[in-house]
């Protein structure tokens, strides 16, 4: 019996197909995402928002952040700088997200929209909870 052959989706495919459900508004709606520049033909910087989660530390926020889909991308997941500050322990001093392990990532099956989906249930860690946030206005 013969494997199937897996299809890779070019890079590029992939990201104009994420960018194109954000813009149609078929994605989840605690999350948003979208090219800091129009022009961006390589598609790499995307600035983002995810609401922040009921019962949470950052409850009804709006955390901003940047992710890089370099040429790695989807192989790998993006990098990710929080502009809004935070109080959470996978949160550098400079904004950087540092737990890429607690992150499922799957390159076929993964995107934008679920690795912030994946740090937005993160942040709703009990253990988390009681984290003194920093004001809501401060940025890194």
């Amino acid at each position: 019996m013969q494997q199937a052959e897996v299809i890779k989706v070019p890079r590029n495919f992939k990201l104009l197909g994420e960018l194109e459900k954000t813009e149609k508004g078929l994605a989840n709606m605690s999350v948003s995402y979208g090219l800091v520049q129009d022009d961006d033909i390589y598609m790499s910087d995307w600035r983002c928002t995810i609401l922040g989660p009921m019962n949470s530390s950052i409850e009804n926020r709006i955390i901003s952040l940047r992710l890089n889909c370099d040429k790695s991308y989807p192989d790998k997941p993006p990098t990710c700088t929080f502009e809004s500050k935070l109080n959470f322990p996978f949160i550098d001093s400079k904004g950087n997200f540092t737990a890429l392990n607690k992150i499922n990532w799957n390159p076929r099956d993964s995107s934008i929209e679920s690795f912030l989906m994946e740090m937005r249930a993160l942040m709703i860690k009990p253990e988390y909870k009681k984290n003194k946030q920093p004001e809501e206005s401060l940025t890194y």
